[in-house]
């Protein structure tokens, strides 16, 4: 396929399933239904879009000003990714991925936007396996010319509106080392349980004509994984600019449910992005890198990205198409940032029924029996996936909204994510929703038990003086000085003893710590320092885990503070305590390697490790964290090959004392 016929996706390629218009009604009250977005001089505002084309509308602020272009919700059909085509040899399957410069349309209202592609699709192509088919995938480096996303840094304004959810660069300057960047990437498939050879390290970046050899071996439950560039330090980048896509498992387990397939599963990659605009102000649809920057000393501190607009599958609030009937939709989280709590609403903006959408699947597979969701909708973190069942058979005719209804701690500018529109005519439809999933969501290896080999805390600390970042801690004795002292965190147990802990690493380049043994269970605990915030998505690289616990915490007590060499400090002054636990929610009780952590909040995690054996990251997965230093190494050695170690004395081995409180 040329690059030519992948400039349009557009409108090119149409939704699935796509079905004319059975005379589809619209509600005249219409905020959430219908509206358009005013890109002006002075900001970003929204008039309905069955208002009478005018010259002038209001900015946000200020006397109406000239309306330079709009962008109207629910234009264009959404794109679906074709499958990727396969060829097989000696019983290995063989793909070649190519990473190409090209141009695609986000919004039939704006020009082609300039991207780096997989194939030249935005998302990439859908690659589809079953489970314990063996791929080798190329990841072939086409790539040319410079980085086409335009990074901008602008202040924390606290009055808003807020810079960064403005199109354009607000008369700030783009920055020129980041505009001089040559194609350098890393491919990682997301979720795959790997060698770490294949894993997509951070480092192992390839240029323009090389390439990157990767077999996977799918040796996992059916389940959708996704693939993005890893780069060090510049994958917020090159995820913007457009490299990633979705990665299908198939096996005999999901075939016996006969869940909705064909043009009836649909994959929903979701992401916010930002737009350049010209002198006049007109959007150009170049994609804008724009963030805030709290304080550059003592430490450059930054505000993740979010960005005012909306798209799925690389087309800015398109629609699709449905028959009355139940469809498969594979949601992907692909924001840099943003979490999302997905709502899908009626006409006049209420809740559809209880009962039209369940949860049938997490991160890495399916759950044990359907989760139906209710009116609060399904909150996912950057990365995090959901597998949904929706009936629409009750909504002939009529027009649904998938809307962010998330309201803490950034919700964005406009809610507004898809529509979906229903045929009126009856449909044909012989799926019925099976009351069980899987066996109980089984084990790679077993249940775990209640006292994993290994206790491992990691502190996620505050955005204070500089960014938030990865403390490994291990146990140690209370200090004879003063608190607070750098890198020591204590915790008052519910006995009312103190345990106190030290920092033994944090940054990236800083000595491994946790080493993990293959075919063992580890327990590993994320406790978010900050009284308030975004909550961290936290990824671990080669395993599969489940979420065993969440509790509450009074954190008040970590604090920033002048070292007397001079400096900035962290640790605590008085105790953290637990102050509850708050319950695992339904739809999260399956396999993960994702989980939001938030702000005073305690996430425990039971993950097994299998075969996979190397060097691994876990990290955020809020890519500018990820990119900033939140983003640590871990080793996993067979068994046999760790025992050899153990005279060394290697740092954290399995016969250590790392533990955790509790």
């Amino acid at each position: 396929m040329t690059d030519e016929m992948h400039g349009n996706q557009a409108d090119s390629r149409h939704g699935a399933g796509e079905i004319p218009d059975g005379g589809s009604s619209l509600s005249r009250r219409k905020f959430l239904a219908t509206t358009t977005v005013v890109v002006t001089a002075g900001g970003v505002s929204t008039v309905a879009a069955t208002d009478p084309p005018s010259r002038s509308a209001p900015g946000l602020h200020g006397p109406a000003v000239p309306v330079h272009r709009t962008l109207s919700p629910f234009l264009d059909p959404l794109p679906v990714p074709p499958t990727a085509r396969k060829t097989r040899a000696d019983g290995v399957s063989h793909l070649t991925v190519r990473m190409r410069a090209t141009t695609t349309r986000l919004h039939s209202q704006l020009p082609p936007t300039p991207v780096w592609a997989y194939d030249g699709l935005v998302p990439g192509p859908t690659i589809e396996v079953r489970r314990g088919e063996k791929i080798h995938v190329t990841w072939a480096n086409d790539l040319s010319g410079h980085l086409p996303v335009t990074v901008v840094e602008v202040p924390a304004t606290t009055t808003p509106p807020a810079l960064w959810d403005q199109p354009g660069r607000s008369g700030y300057p783009a920055r020129a080392d980041v505009a001089e960047l040559r194609p350098w990437t890393v491919v990682h498939l997301h979720g795959a349980v790997t060698g770490s050879g294949n894993d997509g390290w951070p480092e192992n970046g390839v240029g323009p004509g090389l390439s990157q050899l990767s077999e996977y071996v799918n040796d996992q439950p059916a389940t959708a994984l996704f693939y993005h560039d890893h780069a060090m330090n510049i994958t917020r980048w090159n995820v913007m600019a457009g490299l990633s896509g979705l990665y299908l498992i198939r096996d005999q387990q999901e075939d016996a449910l006969g869940l909705p397939s064909g043009p009836y599963e649909v994959p929903l990659f979701i992401a916010d992005r930002n737009l350049d605009t010209d002198v006049e102000g007109r959007l150009t649809g170049r994609l804008l890198h724009k963030t805030a920057v709290v304080h550059r000393e003592p430490m450059l501190q930054m505000r993740a990205f979010t960005g005012p607009f909306t798209q799925v599958n690389g087309v800015i609030w398109p629609y699709l198409r449905v028959a009355p009937r139940w469809y498969r939709l594979r949601v992907v989280n692909a924001a840099n940032t943003r979490q999302y709590r997905l709502t899908l609403t009626d006409e006049d903006g209420r809740p559809v029924p209880a009962g039209t959408v369940h949860q049938i699947g997490t991160d890495h597979g399916l759950l044990a029996e359907p989760v139906p969701l209710k009116d609060d909708g399904l909150t996912l973190g950057s990365a995090e996936r959901a597998d949904l069942l929706v009936d629409f058979s009750a909504f002939r005719g009529k027009r649904l909204r998938l809307v962010n209804t998330n309201a803490n701690p950034d919700p964005g500018p406009w809610p507004q994510v898809m529509e979906f529109r229903v045929d009126a005519r009856p449909a044909h439809d012989p799926f019925v929703l099976p009351r069980r999933l899987s066996a109980g969501a089984p084990a790679p290896q077993g249940a775990a038990p209640d006292r994993p080999g290994q206790d491992r805390l990691v502190v996620l600390t505050t955005m204070g003086p500089g960014q938030a970042l990865c403390w490994e801690m291990e146990r140690t004795d209370a200090p004879s000085g003063d608190l607070p002292s750098d890198g020591i965190v204590q915790i008052r147990e519910d006995d009312g003893s103190v345990t106190t802990y030290r920092r033994a690493a944090a940054g990236f380049y800083d000595p491994v710590r946790f080493f993990v043994r293959t075919r063992s269970w580890e327990r590993w605990r994320f406790l978010h320092a900050a009284p308030s915030g975004w909550p961290h998505p936290m990824h671990i690289h080669a395993t599969s885990f489940r979420v065993r616990s969440r509790e509450t915490y009074d954190v008040g007590g970590f604090t920033s503070f002048a070292l007397p060499g001079g400096g900035i400090g962290c640790g605590t002054a008085t105790p953290l305590r637990r102050t509850g636990t708050a319950e695992v929610p339904p739809g999260e009780r399956g396999w993960k390697d994702t989980v939001r952590v938030g702000a005073g909040e305690l996430v425990t995690v039971d993950g097994y490790f299998g075969d996979s054996a190397g060097k691994f990251v876990y990290h955020c997965h809020m890519l500018e964290h990820e990119d900033m230093g939140m983003m640590r190494q871990f080793v996993v050695l067979p068994d046999q090959v760790t025992r050899l170690g153990a005279p060394m004395d290697m740092p954290s081995s399995p016969d250590g004392d790392m533990g955790t409180h509790g």
